[in-house]
């Protein structure tokens, strides 16, 4: 009898919290798919999500065509206030995350400005939009690759277009920042545990090539020549270490990786006009 008297207030105390314990996940089902609502991924959310996106280089373009470009510049700066709304030690984590959006973002503003000619500036306004809707939202593994080799290329060549004429510490400073935010953000898509060790070392190594090349600044038509070599061997290590991280990089890739970056190096280096470079 007593167990069965134990068996039975078992059992009403499971009726008891059953209905509660449903309650509670049906009130969390409710608030998932409020949030699901609210998220911009189609309809009238999507559509302003949109035009408040589209919103930001147009402003841009407006702000250059009335030489207004250091305003636009300040505008690309404060897009990213949503880095500073959490605690000051989460701030060196958030700057890491968007260094990328932002190097794109002052890029395309110096490459309007600089820009000779109206369609050209509203180029740039067509392919910073497609950054900002198409290509920065993605996370994939190669997406975020790609992130990286878009910033870290459009970020050299806007320095070495613009600020030719600064001095060499001046491009070194710029270019180890550049190429160090660009080799975290690349290692983000990786489970690297020496991430931060091979940053310092690819931005120490980038730094040093615009040293040296600083003194015989060689330009490709609008392309400095340490914007050729940093992109060539940057592109080669990425897609090398891609390549061991999926478990496919043979011997016989890893010595054409290497006879190609050898070879279009040699290329650079022979084929340059050397004479009178100096700065």
């Amino acid at each position: 009898m007593k167990v069965q008297a134990d068996h039975d207030r078992a059992f009403e105390a499971f009726a008891e919290v059953a209905p509660r314990r449903s309650r509670v996940k049906a009130g969390a089902e409710k608030l998932s798919n409020v949030v699901t609502k609210i998220k911009p991924k189609s309809g009238f959310s999507q559509i302003v999500h949109v035009v408040l996106v589209a919103l930001l280089p147009l402003a841009m373009y407006v702000l250059v065509r009335i030489e207004f470009a250091q305003l636009a510049a300040l505008l690309v700066l404060l897009s990213k206030w949503r880095m500073f709304s959490v605690k000051a030690r989460h701030w060196p984590a958030n700057i890491r995350a968007n260094a990328i959006d932002i190097i794109v973002g002052l890029s395309t503003v110096l490459f309007m400005n600089k820009a000779d000619s109206q369609g050209v500036q509203f180029l740039w306004v067509i392919l910073y939009l497609i950054w900002l809707l198409v290509i920065k939202p993605k996370s994939t593994l190669l997406w975020i690759a790609a992130q990286a080799m878009i910033g870290q290329a459009m970020g050299l060549m806007a320095l070495f277009a613009v600020y030719n004429g600064a001095s060499s510490a001046v491009l070194v400073l710029a270019s180890l920042f550049i190429s160090y935010f660009a080799a975290r953000h690349y290692f983000s898509a990786f489970d690297e545990t020496l991430g931060r060790t091979i940053a310092y070392i690819w931005a120490y190594f980038a730094a040093s090539i615009v040293w040296l090349l600083s003194h015989w600044l060689i330009y490709y038509g609008v392309i400095a020549q340490p914007v050729v070599i940093i992109s060539v061997v940057g592109y080669s290590m990425a897609g090398l270490y891609y390549l061991q991280h999926k478990d496919r990089l043979s011997k016989n890739i890893q010595r054409q990786f290497v006879i190609v970056l050898a070879a279009i190096l040699l290329i650079i280096i022979v084929f340059s006009d050397w004479g009178d470079k100096t700065l």
